[in-house]
């Protein structure tokens, strides 16, 4: 949990930093939601097939993994400039993606740290395209004094035992509520099965 915060103390520095640099993300594009239901105690929604282009780094939960790994992707996407390279964004929030697992949460898995796009055409060298599939998410908001809100969420997150989940894609995001909201939002977007969708 230590490793935990001393990550998402790095990444809020950096994101805000970033976000609040950058043209106003309320003026740019934004991926809509094709719906949004409540089911329980989170919100549900589907999303299409998404794009991402921007950074990676193959980590894992492991202490001499993740801990080391990810405060180090951060640092490169702020100190490059990265969110500025990226061709055919469709807005400048952040997004933070968690993908190609080789298991669960426990197994090695890659992470991205880039932006939505509207093309992969175009993909600059150093950097990775990645496809978030068509899903179904369970929807978490970490809202509240950052990182310990997010540090919570993704607590509340792995303690849930009915909260089956797909492990194609999960993600953070990062937009205008982060980056000039008080108090400071991120949502987090776990991918479940379709059945979990309300018709």
């Amino acid at each position: 949990m230590k490793a935990l915060f001393t990550i998402l103390s790095i990444a809020t520095v950096l994101i805000s930093d970033t976000l609040l640099g950058q043209d106003s993300p309320r003026n740019a594009g934004k991926i809509n939601l094709t719906e949004e239901n409540i089911v329980g105690n989170n919100t549900i929604v589907e999303k299409p097939a998404l794009l991402v282009i921007g950074i990676d780094c193959r980590t894992s939960n492991a202490p001499e993994a993740g801990p080391h790994d990810i405060p180090k992707l951060w640092g490169r996407f702020y100190n490059e400039g990265i969110i500025s390279q990226i061709p055919n964004k469709v807005s400048n929030e952040v997004i933070a993606l968690y993908c190609d697992y080789a298991g669960d949460h426990t197994q090695p898995y890659s992470v991205v740290i880039g932006c939505y796009v509207s093309s992969l055409d175009t993909i600059p060298e150093g950097m990775v395209a990645k496809t978030i599939p068509a899903s179904s998410y369970a929807v978490f908001r970490a809202i509240g004094e950052y990182p310990s809100s997010l540090i919570e969420t993704w607590g509340n997150i792995w303690k849930q035992p009915d909260l089956q989940r797909t492990y194609t894609g999960d993600f953070e995001l990062y937009g205008d509520k982060f980056g000039t909201g008080s108090p400071k939002e991120v949502e987090v977007y776990i991918a479940i099965p379709d059945e979990h969708r309300t018709k």
